[in-house]
């Protein structure tokens, strides 16, 4: 999910170039506070054409949060047709993702749209500390990020002083990813701050799904090949479990429940983890081979 400053309008085709599965367009902390009143129609306008150039990219909008007094601002000017999800910024608790439920609830009738789900970062220590109740508030919930950041508001929140390694906080994401898995919703990691870095980049994405996220976020569009490889299959992987379920379904035809394949042993319980592993890398070849919308090579 790449980030885009909501008033710089040009920037939605440097996004789809780069290859991003989804962008976010901000109206948050990207934006000067004296141009988010303008910002919000060249919001609503940037969705439209996002849509337009590649249909099934996913697109979602950074409001300003709740204590600002903009958030129904922000939300009755940009949910509009092709707005897939709205980035909440600052909840807290459960309270706070209900009552960003009811707002968007409210707009979805209001301006005739539909399915707009919810995206949660956990910015604040009491984010953290509710995390479980967060993601068990609504259903609307896709996802909840577990945020990071080297300067970000959670590295002042909580204190943390950041390392490219990254064990300072991964106690943190992996609070994140258990109430993600339990809740049964995406577990996103974030952020690499360093945009020149992209060794560390790839580290930091290595952790980040070794620890079990499947995505991640991004500032720059420099950093999203890089996301991309790390989280998406390889045709490596894809062969290892293709194989593994060929081996297991011969040791089961030869009836036995067991089998060796390249010096592991494996059995049900790892035919499994093949299988659902297989059918998301399907889903994902499928979604990067949708073609775009008529136009959108003339920006390649």
């Amino acid at each position: 999910m790449l980030f885009l400053p909501g008033h710089r309008p040009t920037w939605v085709e440097k996004a789809i170039r780069a290859g991003a599965d989804a962008i976010c367009l901000d109206l948050e902390d990207a934006v000067p506070a004296g141009e988010k009143e303008a910002a919000r129609a060249v919001v609503a306008e940037s969705v439209g054409r996002a849509k337009r150039l590649k249909p099934n990219i996913g697109v979602l909008v950074r409001v300003n949060g709740l204590p600002t007094g903009m958030t129904g601002f922000d939300l009755e000017a940009v949910m509009v047709p092709g707005v897939d999800g709205i980035f909440a910024p600052k909840i807290e608790d459960a309270a706070d993702a209900l009552r960003f439920d009811t707002l968007v609830e409210w707009f979805e009738r209001r301006n005739g749209v539909s399915d707009v789900g919810l995206a949660i970062p956990m910015e604040t220590a009491k984010a953290f500390a509710n995390v479980e109740a967060i993601a068990a508030s609504t259903p609307r919930i896709g996802i909840i990020l577990g945020s990071t950041a080297e300067h970000a508001d959670v590295a002042r929140e909580i204190g943390f002083e950041w390392t490219p390694q990254g064990l300072e906080t991964l106690a943190h994401r992996a609070r994140v990813l258990l109430a993600c898995r339990v809740a049964g919703v995406h577990a996103m990691t974030g952020l690499w701050e360093r945009i020149h870095d992209l060794d560390g980049l790839r580290a930091f994405c290595d952790q980040g799904r070794q620890i079990g996220f499947r995505g991640q976020i991004a500032i720059h569009p420099s950093h999203v090949d890089v996301i991309n490889q790390a989280f998406g299959p390889s045709p490596e992987d894809i062969a290892f479990y293709r194989g593994l379920v060929e081996a297991y379904q011969a040791a089961a035809d030869a009836g036995s429940g067991a089998a060796v394949y390249r010096g592991r042993h494996i059995d049900k319980a790892h035919v499994d983890k093949a299988t659902e592993w297989l059918a998301r890398a399907e889903q994902v070849t499928e979604f990067d081979a949708a073609p775009a919308a008529e136009g959108e090579g003339q920006h390649a």
